[in-house]
């Protein structure tokens, strides 16, 4: 889906094994930069939407692949624009969704 987070618009998904993914979300998943472990979505976030300021930023400060590898939980949303993992309370508070994804 698409929604605007501070006046930009950003492309989401609710983590979810049963709702329907966008293209970017099954690529993901075929390249596995998005994996499964139980009902916990690990994220290779340095894979989705490569960002050279994101990716310089892990590198710098953070510990080597520590930051890189967040977990985001059924029914929080990924925010690969932003390259975020948000909670559904959090996303309703400070995303506006403009577009649902259709089958």
């Amino acid at each position: 889906m698409k929604a605007l987070y501070n006046g930009r618009v950003s492309d989401v998904w609710e983590i979810s094994k049963a709702n329907v993914q966008p293209v970017w979300v099954q690529q993901a998943f075929k390249q596995n930069y998005l994996r499964w472990n139980d009902d916990k979505l690990v994220i290779s976030m340095s894979g989705i939407n490569p960002s050279m300021k994101f990716n310089l930023k892990i590198s710098l400060f953070s510990y080597p692949g520590y930051a890189s590898y967040p977990v985001g939980y059924i029914g929080d949303f990924l925010d690969i624009t932003n390259h975020r993992v948000v909670s559904k309370k959090q996303f309703y508070k400070h995303y506006q969704i403009i577009e649902e994804d259709s089958l």
